[in-house]
């Protein structure tokens, strides 16, 4: 059986089993034999912009509903909050610079500084969230991967007793 390997398959790291001396080899995974390589980010393997937007509207349709979160939002519409966290949950995990592109570097605790995030409302944004995470069906993989990442941003984020 013979291998092919593709231009993205440099060697690269320690020497491996089969690789011969003085050449270093280093796995690559494929959609299939000799397939496109599968090195895609967070972003692109849980669909995209498509999810993100989805994900941000669940949020929202809940956060409108919470007596303590709403009022935290000065805006009469939450349109521009739901386009904000959607840019930088896409940049985030790996998808468009957008959010960069138009607001600079994304200084969590800085921009959530004028707004009393208190461990209640943590809980709350982390409650409203919740419900968004478990509409997408995402994958257990995929899920545990995002919900620990957004548990731990909103930890860190609450500056208020």
């Amino acid at each position: 059986m013979s291998e092919e390997r593709g231009p993205e398959q440099k060697p690269s790291g320690s020497r491996g089993a089969g690789a011969p001396a003085g050449q270093q080899a280093r796995l690559t995974l494929r959609s299939g034999l000799n397939g496109a390589s599968v090195q895609r980010s967070f972003f692109e393997q849980v669909g995209g912009h498509e999810t993100f937007r989805r994900l941000v509207e669940e949020f929202y349709r809940a956060v409108a509903e919470d007596p303590v979160l709403r009022p935290m939002y000065p805006e009469e519409d939450l349109g521009p909050a739901s386009e904000r966290l959607q840019l930088f949950l896409e940049q985030y995990w790996g998808g468009p610079m957008t959010y960069s592109e138009r607001r600079g570097h994304p200084r969590l605790r800085m921009r959530h500084q004028p707004f009393p995030v208190t461990p209640d409302a943590r809980d709350r944004w982390l409650a409203c969230m919740r419900r968004a995470v478990d509409s997408l069906g995402l994958s257990p993989l995929h899920e545990t991967t995002l919900w620990d990442y957004l548990e731990r941003a909103a930890h860190a984020i609450v500056n208020a007793d």
